[in-house]
């Protein structure tokens, strides 16, 4: 039973006025009085408690007796064995000669009401390469620009900022031991992420990691001609995500949640040049202190040093 927090009248306290009543000997008028009740409700639960007993003060369900207008269980379950058949909502009031909106609450009774939830559970299958460089991924998060404390940490969206633009924080980590490259830039296009492609290699390989693979979502930067020759400068070998699979992806997204966290929304920057600046020494501790959980609570620069 879900009682609302600002009732008067509870079972506690029916069973109070029951009390004054029955063994006290109140009257019915001051007993009501008291509990900030009428006398009608005080004999309601006074004449609930003679028939039921204790249980007689608890609230009864709202649903009727009778539901003649109700659809029959056989038409629901042939509107459930229909949906199943992937016919729309529409598809089955029309063959069944049922109104579109009744058809629609047995659907979600059922939790049918999209048809995507015919479809099972796609099977998590996670995956980790054996050596340092075989495979990094690539994302790019859009973050909008500071101009003072945002709505995030002070919570009141009367006073956003807008109109000041957005940058784009570009990531690329290594599968294997989850070293990580980040910079913010003006944009995402394929220029951009060419050049970033060619900056994040050579700061891997000063760490002595050679780029085989790179792995990067359908977005515009990462399918232009332009970034196709950055790959092939560093001798790589390119590989997409499917459309709309961003879980292909998944260690740059991780990383990008954790990023946002623990850095981005860490604290109230008033600008972004601020926000820009506690970058490094976060990526430097995440690099080379933060235990990371995906790789048994070590640090990715241990793990790098542990595959030499």
């Amino acid at each position: 039973m879900n009682i609302h927090p600002s009732a008067r009248f509870t079972p506690a306290g029916r069973a109070l006025l029951v009390r004054r009543v029955t063994e006290e000997g109140w009257s019915v008028a001051d007993a009501a009085e008291t509990a900030g009740v009428s006398p009608r409700t005080a004999y309601k639960w006074l004449w609930r408690f003679d028939e039921e007993g204790p249980e007689g003060l608890f609230d009864r369900s709202s649903r009727p007796k009778n539901s003649p207008r109700q659809i029959p269980a056989e038409w629901q379950k042939l509107v459930v064995v229909l949906r199943r058949l992937r016919m729309t909502g529409a598809v089955i009031a029309k063959r069944l000669g049922i109104p579109r909106p009744t058809v629609a609450r047995i659907l979600k009774r059922h939790g049918l009401e999209r048809l995507k939830k015919l479809d099972p559970p796609v099977p998590v299958r996670r995956y980790e390469k054996t050596r340092p460089g075989e495979l990094v991924h690539l994302d790019i998060k859009k973050l909008g620009r500071v101009r003072g404390v945002g709505h995030r940490i002070t919570g009141d969206r009367t006073t956003r900022k807008r109109g000041i633009g957005w940058e784009f924080v570009h990531v690329c980590i290594d599968d294997f031991t989850r070293l990580a490259y980040v910079e913010v830039l003006e944009d995402e296009k394929g220029i951009t992420t060419a050049a970033f492609l060619r900056r994040a290699a050579a700061w891997f390989a000063a760490q002595g990691v050679t780029i085989e693979r790179v792995m990067t979502d359908n977005g515009s930067g990462y399918v232009s001609k332009t970034f196709a020759v950055a790959v092939a400068e560093i001798r790589a070998r390119h590989i997409r995500t499917r459309p709309y699979t961003p879980r292909t992806n998944g260690k740059a997204e991780r990383f990008i949640q954790t990023l946002m966290r623990e850095w981005a929304y860490a604290r109230p920057f008033t600008s972004s040049y601020r926000r820009r600046t506690a970058l490094p020494s976060w990526l430097r501790r995440y690099n080379e202190r933060r235990p990371h959980s995906g790789i048994g609570g070590a640090a990715p620069i241990t793990r790098l040093r542990s595959a030499a």
